[in-house]
């Protein structure tokens, strides 16, 4: 027996998704499935996604559709020549925080407090962010807890995924103490 398509159990949680959404700023980006499934976790959670060029594939990637399935229309997504492109529109302007993940933060997400609108930044697969960006906001540079030292860093789309997951659970602890 199967379940209904018609009552969705997910639109019945006692969630608020924030009213300005979150952006998530990709830089420099190699692996097209981890970007498609970041858009497609951005078209579910309402997040605008931001690419910063130089991207290491093209946007009609097969690979990069596959991942975001078919939400690509649900996807708000703006694309720049370069990071500082992207700080000069609007919405990295009128953003209350930048924050910058990367394996050398000195702060984990869990003790970061995240706004609306806040940009969360990261870095190639490869290489993460390079070093002049994260000079031009060194109070802002995050890190995801890990307990092996071996393991360098986690997955992009997983990395996204915690990140913005948590600032939207901090999101809606804020929005019940109103």
């Amino acid at each position: 027996m199967g379940m209904s398509h018609t009552h969705n159990r997910r639109f019945d949680l006692d969630f608020e998704f924030p009213k300005k959404p979150f952006n998530i700023v990709l830089v420099e980006p190699e692996i097209p499935q981890n970007t498609g499934n970041i858009a497609r976790l951005s078209a579910a959670t309402g997040s605008v996604l931001h690419l910063v060029e130089p991207l290491g594939f093209k946007l009609n990637d097969r690979s990069l559709k596959r991942a975001g399935v078919d939400y690509w229309d649900g996807v708000n997504i703006a694309r720049y020549p370069d990071f500082h492109h992207f700080l000069a529109q609007e919405t990295a302007k009128n953003a209350k925080n930048i924050w910058l993940f990367s394996t050398i933060g000195e702060k984990s997400c869990f003790d970061v407090i995240f706004e609306e609108g806040d940009c969360l930044v990261f870095g190639s697969e490869g290489q993460g962010l390079s070093d002049e960006i994260l000079a031009d906001f060194p109070d802002n540079i995050v890190q995801i807890p890990m307990i092996n030292d071996n393991v360098r860093s986690l997955n992009l789309s997983n990395s996204v995924s915690i990140v913005l997951y948590e600032a939207l659970r901090q999101h809606n602890i804020m929005k019940n103490k109103l």
